[in-house]
């Protein structure tokens, strides 16, 4: 099974280290330390990726940063939702509209939207894992009677640091996905489930021999999630996980995102269990 299989390539023809000027178009705050930008290319030429790549963003004056893409890409701007945790990320999240930002991009394997045509897809999501799973959820939504049944479970870490709230709410009012959210802490007002998100998975019924995973969120809720998941009988193949790494080139060339043999930026940042399984057994990685 390839990892690579129906992943858009860059449309531009510009260098990769070369970034492309655009502007702020809008700024939302999703959550207390997150915020989502609505890009809008300076030379209006549309901005082509797949759900699951990432680009390199450029506060001018400060450094770049990977964030994955977390709009819809078959239409709107090209949106990024960026949790502010250093000086490049916190120089993003202030920026105004109207201020200039660079990208580089796309770069990267995305989700597996071809091999997940015609099976269930279960997405799975911790705190800001949800952005990079937002483009394969509305991929999924759009193009609904190439995909069984589609289900979300999104953990946070309290009520207030679910991202996307609203979208959440909308979701789960839909006939045709299911949506169950936790948190790991919450006062009496919350009415929903509290607990880590893996344990959301024991209450799921699907055909290990017709569902596909993916799952986004913090390194060690991954590999609980996955390991959860095996032991309800999916194959290690059709688990998917996006890593998140120190990556600086995006193209395999500095070596800081590497996991072993591995480079997150050029071979990721979407792999197969099978694939990470070895990699995060080893603690030294």
């Amino acid at each position: 099974m390839s990892d690579t299989a129906g992943v858009l390539k860059p449309a531009s023809a510009a260098p990769p280290m070369a970034p492309r000027v655009a502007h702020v178009r809008r700024r939302r705050h999703d959550a207390p330390d997150a915020w989502t930008l609505e890009l809008e290319m300076a030379d209006g030429a549309p901005f082509n990726y797949a759900p699951g790549q990432f680009n390199m963003l450029t506060a001018f004056g400060v450094g770049e940063a990977a964030i994955s893409v977390s709009g819809d890409p078959a239409k709107g701007p090209l949106i990024h939702t960026i949790r502010a945790v250093g000086p490049v990320s916190r120089a993003l999240t202030k920026l105004a509209p109207g201020d200039p930002i660079g990208v580089r991009g796309p770069f990267g394997v995305g989700w597996p939207m071809a091999q997940a045509e015609g099976k269930d897809v279960l997405l799975v999501a911790g705190g800001l894992g949800l952005a990079p799973l937002r483009p394969a959820l509305y991929r999924l939504l759009g193009e609904r009677a190439r995909y069984g049944k589609v289900t979300l479970l999104f953990g946070a870490r309290r009520p207030d640091d679910i991202v996307f709230r609203r979208e959440v709410e909308s979701w789960r009012g839909r006939f045709d996905m299911e949506v169950e959210v936790t948190v790991d802490h919450a006062g009496p007002e919350w009415r929903g489930h509290v607990g880590v998100v893996t344990g959301l998975i024991s209450r799921q019924a699907f055909d290990p021999s017709a569902t596909i995973a993916m799952v986004c969120g913090p390194e060690v809720m991954m590999r609980f999630v996955a390991m959860s998941l095996v032991d309800r009988g999916l194959s290690e193949d059709f688990i998917y996980l996006s890593m998140e790494r120190n990556m600086k080139c995006a193209i395999g060339h500095c070596g800081h995102c590497q996991l072993g043999p591995t480079f997150i930026c050029r071979d990721g940042p979407v792999f197969t269990f099978t694939r990470l399984n070895p990699l995060l057994a080893v603690k030294e990685l």
